[in-house]
């Protein structure tokens, strides 16, 4: 029996309005479109999603296993059991930004810099409030304000501006409602990267609109060459808060693990709306981050000069076929402008994986100034890559 055949005195209201509003999954449909390429029996090759394919440091599944084998790690954890990860987030920050953070009041744990972020706009906004979001963005940014009922005020980002958000063009009645400007370099989906200057001028902005800076930074540590991403903190810890994750840098996105950095009173506010929600991460995954956290930083280098590899390969492969994109620094993505004459990037997408198996990210599914751009993401060996544009090239033509 379905909904249409019950009577209508028996009828209940299941979906919220708050789960209507969630937005429809470009990846949904995409997984859909990579199941017909498979039935038609063809390899995919997924450049779509931006899951790391490198193995998480032996050290941090060498201290999973060993916290499986001590019965001290299996019950709740409260505050006080993520004390031993929070004082090494803070060494990590001290080594890495030369500023000392409290670990008691300025570090919270996250199960991801996803969870971070959604109950952070729960925690700093009510409904109706307004959040500044660059865009293109994270899609989940989407889902995370819609959930909090607030309204999102896209701040365009292009080729024009460097992919930065021009501050002063955001209309004063705008800033007037907003509770939080929110921040991503190295940013997702356009691999741009910002500059301490930046910052400073973002903090400034923020200062003088008692707004909350949020930075959003998993991509810390997918740095190529001599680039070093600068904390958005070091300009405006009074007013900000940044995000982090081992998904990135320690490629252990499964394990769902994350700590928040920043101001005392906005992540006071962070921690009282997990408290409700929550109990932290399982301890052994705590130490795992831990261990991950404490390995020399030529690990990360040298997972991310992986990523330069492949960045090199499909760009010279793209080339190859008469398709320019700019260059990154950062990230683990290429951010290019759709072939000539391809206007709708969702249709072209779908239609490229159903009769290619190669699959990329619309830049639509990234919020509306992404229409006329696709997103790679580098999570394959350099000859998949050379691959996946071959058999572009066949389709194009």
């Amino acid at each position: 029996m379905n909904e249409s055949t019950v009577p209508a005195a028996g009828r209940r209201r299941v979906a919220s309005a708050r789960a209507k509003a969630m937005p429809e999954s470009i990846f949904a449909r995409m997984d859909a479109a990579k199941s017909a390429a498979r039935a038609a029996g063809n390899e995919v090759i997924d450049l779509s999603i931006g899951s790391s394919d490198l193995p998480p440091p032996p050290a941090a599944l060498e201290a999973l296993r060993e916290a499986t084998r001590d019965p001290a790690t299996y019950g709740y954890c409260l505050q006080s059991g993520t004390a031993e990860l929070r004082e090494g987030v803070a060494a990590w920050y001290r080594d890495r930004y030369g500023r000392d953070v409290d670990p008691d009041r300025e570090v919270l744990p996250l199960i991801g810099a996803q969870e971070g972020f959604a109950n952070l706009l729960l925690a700093i906004a009510d409904p109706g409030d307004a959040v500044l979001v660059t865009e293109p963005c994270y899609p989940s940014y989407f889902g995370a304000t819609a959930l909090a009922g607030l309204d999102r005020v896209p701040l365009p980002l292009g080729p024009h501006n460097d992919f930065l958000p021009d501050l002063a063009a955001i209309p004063a009645a705008s800033v007037a409602r907003a509770r939080a400007l929110v921040l991503n370099y190295p940013n997702n989906p356009t691999a741009a990267v910002a500059t301490e200057a930046f910052f400073e001028t973002a903090a400034d902005f923020c200062r003088r609109h008692d707004l909350v800076l949020i930075h959003d930074f998993p991509y810390v540590d997918m740095v190529f060459g001599d680039y070093e991403a600068p904390s958005a903190l070091t300009a405006g810890m009074d007013v900000g808060i940044e995000l982090y994750s081992c998904s990135k840098s320690f490629h252990m996105g499964g394990f769902r693990i994350g700590w928040a950095i920043g101001n005392e009173a906005i992540v006071a506010a962070l921690a009282r709306v997990k408290g409700a929600v929550d109990f932290n991460q399982y301890r052994g995954i705590q130490r795992a981050a831990l261990a991950a956290l404490q390995q020399p930083r030529s690990r990360t280098r040298a997972d991310a000069a992986v990523y330069e590899t492949r960045r090199d390969a499909l760009l010279g492969a793209l080339r190859g076929i008469g398709w320019d994109a700019p260059r990154p620094v950062a990230s683990m993505y290429v951010w290019a402008p759709l072939p000539h004459g391809i206007a709708d990037s969702t249709a072209w997408c779908l239609d490229l994986a159903r009769a290619t198996g190669v699959a990329l990210a619309p830049g639509a599914s990234f919020g509306a100034s992404g229409e006329g751009w696709v997103r790679f993401a580098l999570v394959r060996e350099p000859d998949a890559l050379d691959r996946a544009v071959a058999r572009i090239a066949d389709y194009l033509d």
